[in-house]
């Protein structure tokens, strides 16, 4: 539990005007829930909190969105028609490209395909999709950290293949591809390598990202690594939006047990994201950052 003396205002607009301030919008609860019991009326109030985010956004009162975790039964409880967070801001602003990266002082890793069944993923595969990972991760982290990033991509079998004797040839026929596009384009980037080496200390300290082909190739040595400060940063937004890298814990609600560490980084993040966007603009026009591919 935090505690500390911070002014409260009445509107988003005064809180711009006042920074340090805190304005709070009790929106559509009419009551205080109860913990841990998950209502239509919840999520409700789940939703209209992430779409009056946006709205604040929109109208120039914030520069950034951070998510606190939202329960996705809770949501379709109350209608809400997307699933979660990211296909709502996805839809908002119009976004053709979009992937998710989950980051930490320890390491990053941006995943090619999400919450899908492991049986599904070598069908998802396709070299344009890691291309576009690949590219999206590499201007999300020109801007943030000032110069060209490393990245290194995983194979999807076990030693990456081993030159066709695990799986089907992903690695041949669909990741090694898209390496070299990537490459070509003007990227530093390495693989595919194989996963189970992927991630010694020697490899993170000459790796800004990884690209991981599958939800959990990723997020387990993330998670392993770097729980308690791991932010997930939504990949492709015209607007920044950072997240927690948790779910919301129903088991720990009203217990004032509850971790605040990856809530507090996904706020330093969006700060850091938006000065450093801030001071990117003037060399927005770097020979050295590829252009934007065309979506055929």
């Amino acid at each position: 539990l935090v505690r500390a003396d911070i002014p409260v205002v009445s509107t988003a607009e005064a809180a711009r005007d006042c920074p340090g301030s805190c304005w709070w919008d009790p929106h559509t609860l009419a009551a205080p829930p109860a913990p841990g019991v998950i209502s239509a009326e919840t999520g409700r109030a789940s939703f209209a909190y992430v779409a009056s985010a946006m709205e604040q956004l929109e109208q120039g009162n914030a520069d950034a969105i951070v998510t606190g975790p939202i329960h996705k039964h809770a949501w379709q409880l109350a209608g809400i028609e997307y699933p979660g967070h990211t296909e709502f801001f996805v839809e908002r602003c119009g976004a053709e490209r979009h992937a998710m990266l989950l980051t930490s002082p320890e390491i990053t890793c941006a995943l090619v395909t999400t919450h899908v069944g492991l049986a599904e993923v070598s069908r998802l595969l396709t070299p344009d999709r890691i291309v576009e990972v690949i590219d999206l991760t590499g201007r999300y982290l020109s801007e943030l950290l000032g110069r060209a990033p490393r990245m290194a991509v995983l194979g999807l079998n076990p030693h990456a293949g081993e030159q066709g004797r695990f799986g089907h040839r992903e690695e041949e026929r669909i990741i090694s591809p898209a390496v070299e596009t990537a490459r070509l384009m003007g990227w530093s980037v390495d693989g595919p390598l194989s996963p189970d080496t992927a991630f010694l200390v020697e490899r993170r300290r000459r790796t800004d990202a990884y690209i991981c082909m599958y939800h959990d190739q990723g997020l387990i040595p993330l998670k392993t690594l770097a729980f308690d400060r791991g932010v997930n940063v939504t990949l492709g937004l015209p607007i920044i939006r950072t997240s927690v890298d948790h779910g919301p814990a129903l088991d720990l609600a009203g217990t004032h047990q509850a971790s605040t560490g990856s809530l507090f980084a996904a706020c330093e993040l969006a700060v850091r994201w938006f000065t450093s966007r801030i001071q990117s603009r003037s060399s927005r026009s770097d020979p050295c950052l590829p252009a934007v591919p065309s979506r055929h």
